[in-house]
């Protein structure tokens, strides 16, 4: 596995989004496949692993803590604060609240110390300023490493960077979700920070997981997802089947070629994908190897983007909670 940095740290060029294993996607898997997906992805070359304190309400971060806790001095070990209550999706950013997540997340953890700490969502009753200041606390107490953003936008990232160095900001970005190219991703550049891609392949559906609606179970939190119901789900169905044959063209699945498009737009973006599949998981890490043409790349963006993908990334309540620049035509919520 290639490297990259991210910040004082040098991770591989894919991590590893261990949300699956505990939430939003239906039930999570046995605890003995959760732990294949986790160690396997460490053995396959993995040194960069993404949790939250509002992943299954605590239980993410028991589990990579458990699993992973022996192999500690191989991974640099991310987490996030400032977003609680599973699905109520409860935002507070207070200075107090996010120091005691942080006490939390130590302790479930079993670690002394967060590499990468993320303010997962900005709560805007609380100025910026005062929320990554907590954080800049937890540094100088040696409680975690370095400060992360996540879902925040050009401008506030240029805020909190004046109050303490930002090591990275992660938001969603795949050939189906653009926004970070309208102005995050040049601010990044400018300021030195690391982008990290979520949901590199479109929550599963431009790997070819989604096919067909019946298979989300009633707790996925794609349900109320916008293009995964009628009429931009069918549109983007035929989407899909395009997307494919370029992937075919390039020699590749479909998930490589997401996650090759991303390490080929930009040297410094490390793409985390997740998976309940220790299958998927070695897919998606082989994904490191495949090159892509100038054809093959040019072909996928004329095919998939803002413009022909059928509906929003959120529903209205869920973008409500996001700090994100919006495309051109997109509407405002």
């Amino acid at each position: 596995m290639k490297t990259r940095k991210l910040g004082p740290f040098e991770v591989s060029e894919i991590g590893l989004g261990c949300m699956s294993l505990s939430h939003a996607y239906g039930p999570p898997p046995p605890r003995a496949q959760a732990e294949a997906v986790l160690l396997g992805a460490l053995d396959a070359g993995c040194t960069f692993f993404d949790t939250a304190a509002v992943y299954g309400l605590g239980h993410n971060e028991r589990l990579v803590g458990e699993v992973l806790g022996p192999h500690r001095d191989r991974f640099v070990l991310a987490s996030k604060c400032g977003l609680s209550r599973g699905e109520q999706r409860e935002l507070n950013g207070r200075p107090e609240v996010l120091k005691a997540t942080c006490e939390e997340s130590l302790q479930r953890l079993g670690v002394d110390v967060i590499d990468l700490y993320y303010l997962h969502r900005w709560d805007r009753r609380v100025p910026i300023e005062e929320s990554v200041g907590a954080l800049s606390d937890l540094v100088a107490q040696g409680k975690i490493r370095s400060i992360g953003l996540s879902e925040v936008s050009a401008g506030t990232l240029r805020r909190a960077h004046a109050v303490h160095p930002i090591t990275a900001l992660q938001t969603e970005y795949s050939p189906w979700t653009r926004n970070p190219e309208v102005a995050v991703l040049d601010a990044c550049r400018e300021l030195g920070v690391a982008f990290v891609a979520f949901s590199p392949v479109g929550r599963g559906f431009l790997a070819g997981g989604v096919r067909e609606l019946t298979r989300l179970d009633a707790g996925d939190f794609r349900v109320a997802m916008p293009r995964f119901q009628g009429e931009a789900f069918l549109r983007n169905l035929d989407l899909l089947d395009r997307f494919e044959a370029i992937a075919r063209e390039a020699g590749c699945t479909p998930a490589q070629l997401c996650l090759a498009w991303l390490l080929q737009k930009d040297p410094t973006l490390i793409p985390i994908p997740g998976t309940t599949s220790p299958d998927h998981m070695r897919e998606d890490m082989a994904a490191s190897g495949v090159n892509l043409s100038d054809d093959v790349m040019a072909h996928l963006e004329a095919t998939v983007n803002a413009s022909t993908v059928a509906g929003p990334r959120y529903s209205p309540a869920m973008q409500a909670s996001v700090d994100t620049e919006r495309l051109p035509g997109e509407a405002e919520v």
